[in-house]
């Protein structure tokens, strides 16, 4: 019988396509990468999200692997040339999160615009502070968006009723303007944003996109939101921009190190002074997380792979 591999948690809908499909599912979300090398030799899918990287060695000991699927966007943990080098079929299911991301990065700037973390805090400490909380409306603002795929363009959706204008800079997307978004330069977004969130995949152009020289080019002090991949920002990079009062506030979904276990004395510095900053709001990588896409991203990824109704 045909086996698939499952290296993380997926919604009951996948496994029981895949076994309806004639596949023998090995349920494995626990497992380690030296396991994986051993257990991806007779397969021939592999079902897998962030936490392993599917390298060459991976590949290579694959020797039956067909096809691999990953839950959520982004397939930097995948060597994806060498897999087509090979004949594996790669896809993603980006569609399927799509919108629990926007209305994550929504969320979080509402929060940080309206102060609503900072002062649920002082309040569960007994203060009751309200000048000092005064918001920040959206209304009529300009707001950032660097990458317009499938996170970018329904956070620009949600954004519409709060009649602001968007700014959105993609390297390799043209012609998509429309309605309130306007297609912008990276300069264009430094100079008129005062929101700007990140939506762009994890590649060598994007890695510390935001740095020194990023926040030291900005003219509005912006919001900064990041629901994107921890290494798009440099850790030190965005302590330094709130040092120097560049932006008004910053929001991140992921970070550059999401092993905090694993933390050196310096990782160790940086998250405490980000996590007591009142100007920031830290998740933990749960942007795309909501029960709906859940089960959606697997759909997604059943139907791009043809298995069952999808």
């Amino acid at each position: 019988m045909k086996k698939v591999l499952l290296t993380a948690r997926a919604h009951p809908i996948l496994q029981a396509r895949l076994a309806a499909a004639g596949y023998e599912v090995l349920d494995r979300p626990a497992i380690t990468y030296p396991e994986l090398l051993v257990a991806v030799r007779d397969v021939e899918g592999l079902v897998v999200t962030t936490r392993l990287k599917i390298d060459r060695a991976v590949i290579d000991a694959g020797t039956s692997l067909q096809w691999i699927g990953r839950l959520g966007s982004g397939l930097e943990l995948i060597d994806v040339d060498h897999a087509v080098s090979r004949g594996i079929r790669c896809e993603s299911s980006p569609e399927g999160n799509r919108n629990a991301v926007a209305e994550h990065a929504l969320g979080m700037l509402l929060s940080l615009t309206h102060r609503i973390s900072a002062s649920n805090a002082e309040v569960r400490e007994g203060k009751w502070i309200r000048d000092a909380n005064r918001g920040d409306e959206l209304g009529g603002r300009t707001v950032g968006i660097i990458g317009y795929g499938h996170t970018g363009s329904s956070f620009a959706s949600l954004l519409k009723p709060f009649n602001v204008t968007v700014l959105a800079c993609d390297k390799y997307k043209f012609g998509f303007a429309h309605d309130h978004v306007r297609e912008a330069s990276m300069e264009q977004i430094h100079k008129y944003a005062e929101v700007i969130s990140l939506h762009v995949p994890l590649t060598g152009e994007t890695r510390h996109m935001l740095d020194d020289g990023f926040f030291n080019a900005l003219r509005c002090r912006p919001y900064i939101l990041n629901t994107s991949r921890g290494k798009v920002h440099d850790t030190q990079a965005v302590l330094n921009a709130l040092d120097k009062d560049l932006v008004r506030g910053v929001a991140l979904d992921v970070l550059e190190n999401e092993d905090l276990g694993s933390y050196s004395a310096q990782e160790r510095e940086q998250l405490q002074k980000l996590s007591s900053d009142p100007r920031v709001i830290l998740t933990p990588h749960i942007a795309g997380y909501s029960h709906e896409s859940y089960e959606r991203m697997a759909r997604v990824l059943l139907g791009k792979l043809n298995i069952g109704e999808g």
